[in-house]
């Protein structure tokens, strides 16, 4: 993509996603997301029903009656977005490829994450960590995340999501909210990888994929290839126990992930290409507000 098209692409995604994150999820991000624990802001003098671990044993000294320590709610949140770069993102069969939305939902959540006053950081991922661009605040900074998610060339096509939460896990080392983008095209387990880094911080799984993934069209003889390990081969999609067969992969293979991502305690939500992500992100801050 050369750099006037790529501005284009940029400053179109920018319209879009920042009117969304300012006129629909202001409210709804902020509730949603809760900041990552109390601070303390003052003390005054105890009351009947406050909690005795809260005395401020050095104050009460002081003045030789009680005071308690009050704490108010952190707002201000670190936003980590893992993006899956492999190849299987390049697919799309209806009105875009599942590479373009994850950059839609990703661009959505940052400027929902900077209207909230929040830092945001990004990881790239494949069978390694492409790129770690550190958690940052401002709109310079989200439009220089946009540019890499719309131009970044991996090394790797291949997917290791263990891998990159395990990297999150290591790499941050306070409380933050982070949002796993992928079609989660791994046949690696990870489930484990994804419990302990979801102890440490707030993973919320976004899989966003393409409708044939989920049904097969009768077309006849169609050649497919494996985006990530470029194996070729020609199927015969006319027929009903092929598509059957294709189906119920599917259905088996999603009731793993949902039953995964409960295991380890992560919201998710499933995202299809020709859906409008818009309702399912509201879907998904209301169920967490």
């Amino acid at each position: 993509m050369d750099t006037s098209e790529l501005l284009k692409k940029v400053r179109k995604i920018e319209i879009k996603t920042r009117g969304l994150s300012q006129n629909i999820f202001a409210g709804q991000y902020h509730s949603a997301f809760k900041g990552r624990g109390m601070a303390f802001s003052e003390v005054r003098e105890y009351q009947y029903g406050d909690d005795v671990r809260d005395i401020d044993w050095n104050v009460t000294a002081r003045f030789h009656r009680p005071y308690v320590k009050v704490f108010e709610e952190e707002r201000e949140l670190t936003v980590m977005l893992l993006v899956d770069v492999s190849g299987s993102l390049d697919f799309g069969t209806v009105r875009q490829t599942k590479r373009d939305m994850v950059a839609e939902i990703a661009a959505t959540l940052a400027f929902s994450a900077i209207q909230n006053n929040d830092k945001i950081g990004v990881v790239f991922f494949s069978d390694k960590i492409e790129k770690y661009i550190p958690p940052k605040k401002g709109r310079k900074h989200i439009l220089y995340i946009i540019r890499e998610m719309l131009n970044f060339k991996p090394e790797s096509l291949r997917t290791d999501v263990g891998m990159a939460v395990e990297f999150l896990t290591r790499v941050m080392k306070r409380r933050c909210t982070a949002f796993l983008l992928s079609d989660f095209f791994d046949r690696s387990p990870y489930e484990n990888q994804l419990t302990i880094c979801n102890r440490k911080h707030d993973v919320v799984a976004i899989q966003v994929y393409d409708q044939r993934a989920k049904e097969m069209p009768d077309v006849g003889l169609m050649r497919i290839q494996d985006a990530e390990t470029g194996h070729e081969m020609i199927i015969d999609t006319s027929s009903k126990k092929l598509r059957r067969a294709h189906a119920a992969y599917w259905l088996r293979r999603q009731a793993e992930m949902r039953e995964m991502f409960s295991k380890s305690k992560v919201d998710h939500i499933s995202i299809s290409t020709k859906d409008d992500f818009v309702k399912s992100l509201m879907l998904l801050f209301s169920m967490r507000a």
